[in-house]
């Protein structure tokens, strides 16, 4: 059973910065795919950054450029910089991953989830 764990979520005003973190409980980190959704209220859940076994990133349109997702399988962790962040960001962010999939952008090809990290940015 994969555990994953988030971190770093809070209260932040527009244009400042926040640093999520998922600690993965698997002994095979290194070959998920992991990846951040994000749901707002009244919302459905939506893609946000994922990167591969390999180190290949993605990005949702609206967060390219101020979001950086990495990972370090060494200490079986996944983070996500958010700089520059605007009040539609506000969401609860989920940290998802999945030993299979290349449908990165879908959130039901994700086997295993975190609790979720409340984000929010003040105008």
């Amino acid at each position: 059973q994969v555990q994953l764990v988030e971190s770093g979520g809070g209260l932040v005003q527009a244009g400042g910065s926040l640093r999520l973190s998922c600690a993965a409980s698997v002994g095979t980190f290194g070959t998920y795919t992991m990846a951040w959704f994000r749901q707002a209220p009244g919302k459905e859940r939506e893609f946000v950054s994922a990167v591969t076994w390999s180190g290949g990133t993605f990005y949702t349109v609206s967060v390219k450029g101020r979001f950086t997702i990495s990972r370090d399988n060494a200490k079986n962790t996944m983070s996500l910089q958010m700089n520059s962040l605007k009040p539609e960001d506000t969401a609860v962010y989920y940290c998802a991953a999945d030993p299979r999939t290349s449908n990165y952008y879908y959130a039901p090809a994700y086997e295993y989830w975190g609790q979720g990290s409340q984000v929010t940015v003040s105008s």
